[in-house]
């Protein structure tokens, strides 16, 4: 293989490799609901496209070199898009609260994203969270960071630090956080619910407060729902915008 041909064809495998990290684990491109023959072409045009960041490429063709490039590569990938999968993540489980909370744990559907029964309300918060995602265009922000990656780290000069992976498990912190902040509202108005319930039920001992509370709190707990959508987007703007900004520092502890 003459010396430009083997430059070429190794700038387009790590290139792709980073690319086809992205596709993995980040949001809406790793949707199983994406046929992976086209997932296969997006990434391969993605490559193509970026030629020009990658071009001046140079590495070593060792077997200890290409191993450690293609590791590095596909942690980058990781990089660029698990914070951002956190936060879907998150909104998962807010929604597995709140259907413990309003009695809708008991309703479950298959997830085409899990393969595993997952309760409706979880499924409605990921679908509201990734449609909120799109309309914000934080994809195209991806992707964009994504390109000025291989300017900020080409191929081959990424490094793996145990401080990327003590900063990735505290941006997995999000998912905690961000959920509960999501679900506060309805937990706030189903335990004041529970509260009141409790007062019913020792005023009168002959109502079923367990048939009625079930009710009340699924209307109630429905109702707070309906009302904080509201401020979902701004919500999920700042959180987005903050995962955005955690990738990048990822980034900077890889060079």
């Amino acid at each position: 293989m003459t010396p430009w041909l083997e430059k070429l064809v190794a700038g387009a495998v790590f290139a792709g490799v980073r690319v086809g990290g992205l596709m993995v684990f980040a949001p809406f491109f790793s949707s199983d609901a994406i046929a992976l023959p086209q997932k296969a072409v997006f990434t391969l045009a993605l490559t193509a496209l970026l030629y020009p960041a990658y071009a001046g490429l140079q590495i070593s063709f060792s077997m200890l070199g290409f191993v450690r490039v293609v590791a590095g590569e596909a942690v980058i990938g990781l990089l660029l898009g698990l914070t951002l999968q956190f936060l879907l993540d998150a909104a998962g489980l807010a929604g597995q609260i709140l259907g413990i909370q309003t009695g809708f744990s008991l309703v479950t559907i298959l997830d085409p994203q899990s393969q595993a029964d997952t309760p409706v309300l979880s499924t409605l918060h990921q679908l509201a969270a990734l449609l909120i995602f799109l309309r914000l265009n934080v994809h195209h922000w991806l992707l964009r960071g994504l390109a000025a990656s291989f300017t900020y780290l080409p191929p081959g000069s990424g490094t793996l630090r145990l401080a990327i992976g003590g900063s990735l498990l505290r941006a997995a912190g999000a998912i905690w956080q961000v959920g509960v902040e999501i679900a506060a509202p309805v937990v706030a108005a189903t335990l004041l619910c529970d509260v009141a319930l409790g007062f019913f039920g020792k005023a009168s001992p002959q109502m079923p407060v367990v048939f009625v509370g079930l009710s009340a709190k699924s209307l109630l707990g429905l109702t707070v729902l309906a009302g904080s959508l509201a401020f979902w987007p701004g919500l999920w703007e700042h959180q987005f915008t903050v995962a955005l900004g955690i990738s990048a520092r990822l980034l900077h502890l890889a060079r």
